[in-house]
């Protein structure tokens, strides 16, 4: 399959870099400065093993060269509409786009443009880009989950378990990856919300007077917000995601967090926004959701 892989940060460029070493026909679709990067210092993986280093096949929009069988999106969610206007020239009859995005919207998104093209993904990984634009692994975790989201996953979907089955990292092979999906959301926006709201990781919030209870509040509102919007909830998966969360001996960031520490633009519609107005369109009180979304605001008019 020709592969590719839009954008190249922590998450593309991990798991396309993967796949490349793997032999699969790996391009990364990416913006004037991280072309000029990667070309001048190839791409690098600092991993809890050591470092690796790979010259990979660039693109940068309006210079790709016919049409690719998968196209994997790694895209921020806000830059999720340009990416669009980016590949449409990519995409040929038997194209699939798997979006690894957080939340959910970009799936009707996605699904209101593309139709049957679009299939379910989702990653797991400890990963940010360091100060050379290298990839820093913080921990061995590397889980790609995808499927179709109508759960039948049919001969175009069992070729795109052979290409990613190929690389070295964990792959998971879902016929529930709209589950897969809401549950991703579940952990992602409890843990964002507690870390931004509070200004701290999670064992900071759990050993405070008063932070388990604020975070098993929070985890409360999200799981009835996405039961009330159609998750079928799996009650030992999502005892499994509290207790991994509400756990002082580890301490837990978000990504949000991270990048809210460091000034940069954030996925709070997308994560936190998204949930507070399903919350009201379900009659579903979220009080604690609609604090963090207005902490979140009034960080990004402050940018």
């Amino acid at each position: 399959m020709r592969i590719l892989i839009v954008g190249a940060g922590a998450t593309g460029g991990y798991f396309g870099a993967r796949l490349a070493q793997a032999g699969r026909d790996v391009t990364f679709l990416v913006r004037e400065r991280r072309f000029q990067q990667l070309k001048e210092n190839g791409l690098v993986l600092r991993t809890p093993q050591g470092v690796e280093k790979l010259q990979p096949q660039l693109a940068q929009a309006g210079s790709l060269a016919g049409v690719y069988d998968l196209i994997i999106l790694t895209v921020k969610s806000f830059g999720l509409a340009q990416a669009l206007e980016d590949i449409a020239p990519a995409i040929g009859e038997q194209t699939l786009i798997m979006p690894v995005l957080n939340g959910m919207r970009h799936i009707d998104t996605l699904r209101e443009r593309f139709g049957d093209k679009v299939i379910g993904g989702l990653v797991k990984i400890n990963a940010t880009l360091g100060e050379q634009g290298e990839i820093v692994q913080m921990t061995p975790l590397h889980q790609i989950y995808y499927g179709a989201l109508d759960g039948n996953n049919d001969a175009r979907l069992q070729r795109v378990d052979e290409s990613l089955r190929a690389a070295s990292v964990d792959t998971i092979f879902s016929d529930n990856i709209i589950g897969e999906l809401w549950e991703k959301w579940l952990l992602l926006s409890t843990l964002g919300a507690v870390c931004c709201l509070a200004r701290g990781d999670t064992q900071q919030v759990l050993t405070s007077a008063g932070g388990e209870a604020l975070l098993r509040d929070l985890f409360s509102e999200v799981l009835a917000t996405i039961t009330a919007d159609g998750y079928q909830p799996r009650p030992a998966v999502t005892a499994k995601i509290f207790a991994l969360l509400n756990n002082p001996a580890t301490p837990m960031t978000s990504s949000m967090y991270r990048d809210l520490s460091q000034g940069y633009e954030i996925e709070a519609e997308q994560v936190i926004g998204d949930l507070v107005r399903r919350a009201a369109q379900h009659g579903v009180s979220v009080p604690l959701l609609n604090a963090v979304n207005v902490n979140l605001q009034v960080y990004l008019r402050g940018r």
